[in-house]
């Protein structure tokens, strides 16, 4: 027999890489407040996200920003009637910050704690907007460690369409920036260069669009980035250009996936989450294709195609309100399949 539903405010407790995100969402009156604290300025100076330094940093900042948020709500703790945290994937130390401390609050206050995972966060982000989208739909997934396309039929009903084969969209936009000598993070460097450059002066592969199938694979156009820069006079203009080109194979790419999923599965609804969502060149090409298709596209706010607090409190009180629980352990999974995912028993 399933638990009875959870209609109080919940919070939820991001802490899977790099930023440190609460949030309180009401399953009645939506998102109260959110806070979010980035660690880029930390990891700059290393070109990426440093493991340990990650997880000593989200202990430092999670006390304040869950009291933080809670003031900004009017709440006290007593008032909530859950919480939802970061299970996985992720970085294992970071994930146990955020898993202790959730547990150890649910514990306290004697309400359920819910282990959520990080990519149905991004997933279904979009419907923090108004005007959200009703499932079925499909959904593009792109950050700096996944690139997938979800067909979602309903919460915990997910099936994989597509995936990378090798590097991530975002995980190329941060290695090529690098390449390029752009400052640490390196994808919206790099989407700023681009729009400074000319997409069409150096002659980039579109990965896989040529073939059958939804699956990415953006290590070969990486490539292709390397040898260009070294046979270039690497002038201020060259790296411009190689910026847009690589961007525009990149957007090419993606669209053309998305388009050819939405033929596959007969739908009209994308959705698009993560942190490579929020590339306004992306955005722009997808909602002309759409157009031209027949289809609408649905992008959360950039702030929230980021990790953020906010889209783990909503999945959380989603599945809470359902009935699912979770038992007292302090469980992570750095890796979690998606498609593992089930939909709360009721």
């Amino acid at each position: 027999m399933a638990s009875a539903g959870v209609s109080k405010p919940v919070l939820g407790v991001e802490t899977s890489c790099d930023e440190t995100g609460v949030a309180v969402y009401d399953p009645a009156r939506g998102l109260l407040a959110h806070r979010l604290y980035s660690q880029a300025a930390l990891h700059a100076e290393y070109g990426g996200v440093v493991p340990e330094l990650a997880s000593r940093d989200h202990v430092r900042r999670l006390p304040g920003l869950i009291g933080s948020t809670l003031r900004a709500t009017g709440l006290v703790p007593r008032d909530l009637g859950g919480v939802a945290y970061t299970a996985g994937p992720g970085l294992a130390g970071a994930l146990l910050v955020g898993a202790g401390a959730a547990r150890a609050l649910a514990w306290g206050l004697e309400i359920p704690a819910l282990g959520v995972h990080h990519m149905e966060g991004h997933l279904l982000a979009p419907l923090l907007e108004p005007d959200p989208p009703l499932p079925p739909f499909v959904a593009l997934l792109v950050s700096g460690g996944h690139s997938m396309l979800v067909n979602v039929a309903a919460l915990g009903r997910y099936a994989l369409l597509g995936e990378t084969l090798d590097d991530a969209a975002g995980e190329a936009f941060d290695k090529t920036a690098m390449l390029l000598g752009l400052p640490y993070p390196g994808g919206p460097a790099l989407a700023a260069l681009a729009a400074q450059g000319r997409p069409d002066a150096f002659a980039f592969a579109r990965p896989l669009l040529d073939r059958p199938g939804l699956d990415f694979s953006f290590s070969g156009l990486k490539t292709q980035v390397l040898l260009a820069w070294r046979r270039s006079d690497r002038s201020d203009a060259a790296r411009a250009d190689i910026a847009a080109g690589f961007q525009a194979a990149v957007v090419e790419t993606l669209v053309g996936k998305c388009r050819r999923a939405l033929r596959q599965m007969q739908g009209t609804r994308l959705v698009v989450a993560g942190g490579v969502g929020a590339n306004r060149a992306l955005r722009e090409a997808l909602v002309q294709a759409g157009a031209q298709d027949g289809f609408r596209t649905w992008f959360p706010r950039p702030e929230f195609c980021t990790d953020n607090g906010a889209m783990i409190a909503h999945v959380g009180a989603l599945r809470l309100a359902a009935g699912e629980r979770g038992n007292e352990a302090i469980r992570i999974r750095p890796r979690w399949p998606l498609e593992s995912l089930a939909a709360p028993a009721v």
